[in-house]
């Protein structure tokens, strides 16, 4: 069976994200004392004696506000409710019970999930807090005391919570997972691609720029294999972020970029190129990851005969510094070829982790010196003595020469499309190192 999940939820500013971050170990939810930087559910994983399972945290719950955000982040948290084992309800006993906590209160019990209540904020160690025993109001049980800065009392909460684990054991197939991180600008569809590739309202999603926060881990698995997709936030310039909260997101996007295998460049059809869709590709390029180019909303592009191949051929020179990238024309609003973009990352994780023996390479070698002779300066012509793939992620090879400084830009890029052209090499950065030896250090 799957692992147990547990929900974190609670009205805005009562230290949820904290505590999800002290159960995880790891900072991954952003922290501000602005209400409602949590917006989607960022999932984590936690273990208590021995059992692994899963952590939900949510935004705050804003039982009547009408605004759009506020509304979307109230049905992400149901959902987390729906699909939670177990509901820690985080309360502040710096504020005490106020009304939003019984409405709040009255949501969960209408849920039928286990409800334990977390009262936060106890950071004094000793006596207990007389404020503690107004939560017993709630009618949800006995309230933990919890200092989720500390870690005081947390003990306490995950053993409660342990109570209403399943005793079956869960026997999980590890398989490969393909992280896979959609990148781009805000606004041009990341959020609405994850959604209809879940087939339901993963992220929040609106026209307000800046919507998406935290970096958000949805898996899929389908015919294709599994993935994991992390939403981002859309990354502006640096002279349009605005607060510490957006720069936060900006951080958690890059951090997204690094852990994943492949990137998902997404750019706005309507839009067009920008210096700023450059700049957002060249973090996946830098970082050496399998690159997909996508241009999202093109359903709403007025077509004629040659509109896609000419887009195309002005995408290509607009991302000259990475042509190896595919580009895939998709619509996040009504699923065209998004089965296309599953194959394609599947074929471009596949290329960023190629590795290829010594023995063919330099046949391969051999086969490329043969056809355009090595470059010469002043009579002293570069001798190639052999290469070698030193590691993958993206693949890594070394020449070792007799001459560095021989060994002009143009040769290379001729051997590296020798390379891509013999072995399929699609969608990954190739890395080159140069080591300069002499005939007799061989």
């Amino acid at each position: 069976m799957s692992k147990p999940i547990v929900a974190i939820v609670g009205r805005p500013n009562v230290g949820k994200s904290t505590l999800f971050n002290k159960l995880i170990g790891k900072r991954l939810s952003i922290i501000d004392d602005t209400p409602g930087v949590t917006r989607d559910r960022i999932y984590g994983e936690s273990e208590w004696r021995n059992r692994k399972f899963s952590l939900i945290d949510t935004g705050g719950i804003e039982p009547y506000s009408k605004d759009i955000i506020l509304s979307q982040m109230r049905m992400q948290a149901q959902l987390a409710i729906d699909s939670a084992d177990v509901i820690i309800f985080v309360t502040d006993i710096k504020s005490g019970l106020v009304a939003a906590d019984l409405e709040v209160a009255s949501m969960l019990q209408k849920s039928g999930r286990p409800v334990i209540v977390c009262v936060n904020k106890c950071d004094n160690i000793g006596s207990v807090d007389a404020n503690l025993y107004e939560f017993y109001n709630l009618g949800l049980g006995e309230p933990i005391a919890v200092s989720s800065v500390h870690g005081h009392g947390t003990g306490d909460l995950l053993d409660e919570v342990f109570k209403y684990f399943s005793e079956e054991i869960e026997n999980e197939e590890e398989g490969s997972i393909i992280n896979v991180s959609v990148i781009g600008k805000p606004n041009v569809g990341k959020s609405s691609l994850i959604n209809k590739i879940t087939g339901e309202n993963r992220c929040i999603v609106s026209d307000i720029a800046g919507t998406t926060r935290d970096s958000i881990d949805t898996i899929v698995q389908n015919k294709y294999g599994t993935f994991n997709f992390i939403d981002t936030a859309g990354l502006r310039r640096k002279n349009k972020i605005y607060d510490d909260v957006e720069r936060y997101s900006v951080i958690r996007a890059k951090m997204a970029v690094e852990r994943s295998d492949v990137c998902v460049i997404m750019i706005d059809a309507i839009e067009g190129f920008t210096e700023q869709d450059s700049k957002v590709a060249g973090l996946a390029h830098e970082a050496g990851k399998a690159c997909i180019i996508v241009v999202n909303k093109w359903d709403a592009i007025e077509k004629e005969t040659k509109t896609m191949s000419e887009y195309k051929k002005n995408l290509q020179e607009d991302f000259s510094f990475m042509s190896y990238a595919p580009i895939i024309f998709i619509s996040a609003k009504t699923g065209q070829r998004i089965d296309n973009l599953f194959e394609m990352v599947e074929t471009v994780s596949n290329s960023n982790c190629m590795r290829i023996s010594t023995g063919v390479l330099n046949d391969l070698l051999a086969e490329a010196i043969v056809r355009v002779q090595p470059p010469t300066d002043k009579g002293k012509r570069l001798k190639i003595f052999y290469m070698t793939q030193v590691s993958v992620k993206p693949p890594t090879f070394v020449f070792f020469v007799n001459s560095a400084k021989l060994f002009h830009f143009s040769y290379q890029r001729y051997l590296e499309n020798k390379i891509r052209e013999s072995f399929g090499l699609v969608g990954t950065p190739i890395r080159f190192i140069i080591r300069e030896k002499s005939e007799k250090q061989l």
